[in-house]
């Protein structure tokens, strides 16, 4: 991992399952106080109209795949890569190398900074992508399946075979723990998530 004895600089790989509730303890560390490098957002951002990736993404998808402003249709290059691994991997090898290149610019600047003690890598393919690398301790965030499958119909409004298909779809929740440092079970109350999280902020965050 890190190490490196750069700084007070504690950074934190932070994952989970789709729909397990990784969002919602981004939020709450950013709330203690925690500086957050959120990959999803990272990514959003490489592929806005006229980047490298965008054209990369044009190139391989076919034009079809953007609106008449020239954004990406996400549903619609969401349904490609859930379904067809070959393009889903197409696509993790345009934007993986450009996520990660930006997170370590990042991880860079916050260690000059000596206000900031912990730095939370938000990356559900934190694993998959290789960034583990990059982090002192891995967080996975976890719940049951049958609650994941639940929630994941509820917030995207997909039935149960598109829910599965959804999971499948990514490295299984089971696996991702054997990664972990720290595991958080968000299947109780945002309560009991919230203390746990916090217990980990005080047990972790450097004075």
């Amino acid at each position: 991992m890190t190490g490196e004895g750069l700084a007070k600089l504690l950074v934190i790989g932070l994952t989970g399952g789709i729909a397990s509730g990784k969002s919602v303890v981004s939020r709450y560390l950013a709330e203690l106080g925690a500086t957050i490098i959120d990959a999803d957002d990272l990514a959003r951002k490489l592929v806005q109209p006229h980047t490298s990736a965008w054209r990369e993404i044009i190139n391989h998808f076919g034009k079809n795949i953007v609106d008449e402003e020239g954004y990406l249709k996400r549903k619609m290059l969401g349904k490609i890569i859930f379904q067809e691994s070959k393009e889903r991997d197409v696509l993790n090898s345009i934007l993986h190398p450009q996520i990660i290149k930006k997170t370590k610019e990042l991880i860079a600047l916050y260690r000059q900074n000596p206000d900031i003690t912990m730095v939370v890598v938000d990356a559900p393919l934190l694993i998959e992508a290789g960034m583990i690398e990059m982090v002192d301790d891995v967080w996975v965030v976890t719940i049951p399946e049958k609650l994941q499958i639940k929630r994941l119909m509820e917030r995207d409004k997909i039935t149960i075979q598109e829910a599965h298909m959804k999971l499948n779809s990514q490295m299984p929740l089971a696996e991702k723990i054997t990664y972990a440092d720290k595991i958080i079970d968000n299947s109780q109350s945002i309560e009991d998530t919230k203390a746990m999280i916090h217990y980990l902020w005080e047990s972790y965050r450097i004075k």
